[in-house]
């Protein structure tokens, strides 16, 4: 039977399991190996080490990990059953995010979701064996949680549902478990008090790292949405943090989730990372994309959000070397007029409404911002990124910018547009609409643009020039210098917009 069976393909289960949600995905075994193969080989010899997945859902990480620890602990513990009792039992531990999933990770690691019985690999004390789960409470005030966020709306109060309060990042865990390495995948973000994923929903994952280098572990790895590098509500002070942090080793960062979640859509993609708590120095990025696979040592810190591509910066900073002030200054906020996307055209007005289904008339007591541009030549662009997610398309090409326009003076728009500068004359108006339909200027865009959303701070990385004059991508490559590998670089990524 065993002969019979050489060769042929056994599935593993941990690759076929549904995933619980988009925020809360079950990590694929290869992943989790590409993860653990950022350690360094030591920590699979080294018995007196103690690793911890604070966000259990499949139990892959412990899995995997226990999986190395057998063979390398071959020479400091000869005899296997007595390896088996020191591995379970006191390196390989576990904080599951659900009672269901709490279960999955024990059965994954014991073969049985009771650790305590006959059919566990190793018969632990409690049923729970080292892979614990509590439904605690929240700390609300005013609303949400103190500690993560979690809005009260979404009934994460009530005795009969699962407050998804994470033990990790809700609870003090015990000062004397000291762990050496903390991986896992985290939960990505919190669902709104409608149960959606709509623009209220707040991320999470910077709570479990925040801990996690709280307990001073020698290393973590973690796998969360490449968003954090330029987006995300409430990510400012993390992504200060982590762009300024010296002991981030390594970051492996796929401009595609599904590199790593087979049919998972994350915005802006993935990554994880290694934080060594004796590394000092530069980080080591790996950017995978449909342009190709570059590897390059960086200053995470060079500019305020995070460039993805190395290839990138030699351009960025030729630009920035040349250029005083940027476009970011002068585009509009969210609601240039102070319309918002449900507003629309009155039956009479003394202005032109453009909207996202056509335009119309309004009354011009209703614009309550920038109200000195109204009777100005406009130059917009929509907020929504013509690119889904900020991905490119099949051909690994980006477009960045949906529609391109000049608003005529008396005319305004709902928030469905940003305006990107006002003129005195038509001609200023359509040389900035020419200038942001070229390639370079919507590379420049793309470098800060990971999600759908086009705010003014993608435009940060954007000089402006003046627009007496008119602008196509032959001026702005001859005028910044660039090399014809860098102009190469750049026509291989964006489109053509007319």
């Amino acid at each position: 039977m065993h002969d019979s069976l050489l060769g042929q393909h056994k599935p593993d289960i941990l690759d076929c399991i549904a995933n619980l949600s988009n925020d809360e995905v079950f990590t694929p075994p290869a992943v989790a190996n590409r993860m653990l193969d950022l350690l360094p080989a030591e920590v699979w010899t080294n018995p007196e080490l103690r690793f911890l997945d604070p966000g259990c859902k499949s139990g892959v990480f412990l899995r995997e990990a226990a999986k190395r620890l057998m063979k390398g602990l071959e020479d400091a513990i000869p005899d296997e059953a007595a390896r088996l009792e020191h591995v379970f039992k006191n390196m390989l531990h576990g904080i599951a995010i659900t009672e269901l999933t709490a279960q999955i990770s024990r059965r994954t690691l014991y073969y049985s979701k009771d650790a305590s019985s006959k059919q566990s690999v190793v018969s632990l004390p409690t049923a729970d064996g080292n892979i614990r789960y509590q439904n605690i409470s929240h700390a609300f005030k005013a609303g949400s949680c103190v500690l993560c966020g979690a809005p009260e709306a979404a009934g994460r109060h009530l005795e009969s549902l699962e407050s998804h309060a994470y033990l990790f990042i809700h609870e003090d865990l015990d000062p004397s478990m000291k762990f050496d390495v903390i991986i896992g995948n985290p939960p990505y973000q919190l669902k709104d008090g409608e149960g959606g994923n709509g623009s209220s929903a707040k991320p999470i994952y910077q709570h479990f790292i925040g801990s996690a280098i709280s307990m001073n572990p020698r290393y973590l790895s973690m796998i969360i949405p490449s968003r954090w590098f330029t987006d995300g509500k409430g990510l400012e002070s993390f992504r200060e943090k982590m762009l300024g942090d010296s002991r981030v080793k390594t970051i492996v960062d796929h401009f595609s989730s599904a590199d790593c979640f087979p049919g998972v859509d994350i915005a802006g993609g993935v990554c994880y990372f290694l934080w060594d708590a004796r590394h000092d120095g530069l980080c080591e990025v790996t950017t995978k994309a449909n342009s190709g696979e570059i590897t390059a040592t960086r200053r995470l810190n060079e500019f305020d959000t995070f460039v993805r591509d190395g290839r990138a910066l030699p351009i960025l900073e030729k630009v920035r070397g040349a250029s005083d002030k940027m476009l970011n200054a002068v585009v509009s906020s969210r609601k240039p007029f102070g319309l918002d996307s449900a507003v629309r055209p009155s039956t009479h007005g003394d202005l032109t409404l453009l909207w996202s289904g056509g335009s119309g008339p309004i009354e011009k007591n209703r614009v309550t911002t920038n109200a000195d541009i109204v009777d100005k030549w406009k130059a917009i662009t929509s907020k929504v990124s013509y690119d889904h997610a900020g991905m490119p398309d099949k051909n690994g090409l980006r477009r960045v910018l949906s529609k391109v326009e000049v608003l005529p003076p008396g005319h305004v728009c709902t928030e469905t547009y940003l305006v990107a500068g006002s003129f005195d004359t038509k001609e200023e108006a359509e040389n900035l609409t020419g200038y942001m339909k070229t390639k370079f200027f919507r590379f420049l865009v793309s470098l800060l643009s990971v999600t759908q959303n086009i705010t003014k701070e993608k435009f940060a990385f954007v000089p402006q020039l003046p627009m007496t004059e008119p602008w196509d991508d032959a001026k702005l490559y001859a005028r910044y210098g660039l090399t014809l590998a860098e102009i190469a670089y750049i026509e291989s990524l964006i489109k053509e917009m007319a």
